[in-house]
């Protein structure tokens, strides 16, 4: 029998997390702001934990154009920014339609859904239009929360909204951010799906390959 409350991650969990779009998508923000495309991207790389819990996106811009020696103008900043948003929007209205039908079938079941996700904040402004948002209960953005993955507060953010006991949460996530340990550390059970990407192969728990393999799994 499923439990009754499940908390999803969101990349790599119930869509691609279009890492060589991301990449892209950042090469051609360098460019519309003036900075070497290559040093943008690895800028964007190493202040993961910053945009994660405290950057909007146009802080984010200016803040690493300053830091690569460049002031841009703030029209560019603006088209850089929009650009960085409809990535966003795109990414998340990708969940496929067995991803759709899954989460649906769980709703339909009885089950209360929760996202948890470590996103930056374009992703959070992006959520409540996406096709995803209207069958989860609750969501929650480390970019709104000020806490990410690993964190407990994140995690018990979630089950607070959803009126549950930790314990009582089936939390299912690739495993990135070191999600999985977190989730289990504050009570919750734990499946581990590599849908989109095997990102913790070492994970001892239960494995899924989709979504509408939770109907199957005992946990």
């Amino acid at each position: 029998m499923l439990p009754r409350f499940l908390v999803f991650d969101l990349f790599h969990t119930l869509v691609d997390g279009a890492d060589g779009e991301r990449d892209r998508v950042v090469g051609e923000m360098a460019e519309m702001v003036g900075v070497d495309p290559s040093a943008l991207r690895q800028a964007y790389r190493d202040t993961w934990d910053e945009r994660l819990t405290r950057w909007s996106v146009e802080e984010t811009i200016h803040i690493l154009a300053g830091r690569l020696g460049v002031t841009p103008a703030e029209d560019a900043v603006a088209r850089a920014a929009a650009h960085r948003r409809a990535l966003a929007r795109r990414v998340l209205d990708a969940a496929g339609p067995a991803t759709l039908e899954a989460l649906d079938a769980l709703r339909a079941g009885g089950a209360r859904l929760a996202l948890v996700s470590n996103a930056t904040s374009e992703a959070a402004e992006a959520w409540p239009a996406c096709v995803l948002a209207p069958r989860f209960d609750v969501a929650v953005f480390s970019s709104v929360l000020g806490v990410g993955k690993p964190d407990p507060r994140i995690y018990l953010a979630a089950a607070a909204a959803l009126g549950a006991d930790p314990a009582d949460c089936v939390y299912v996530g690739d495993g990135a951010d070191g999600e999985l340990a977190g989730a289990a550390a504050v009570g919750m059970r734990v499946v581990r799906t590599v849908e989109h990407k095997d990102t913790d192969p070492t994970w001892p728990g239960p494995v899924i390959r989709t979504l509408r393999d939770l109907a199957d799994c005992s946990v």
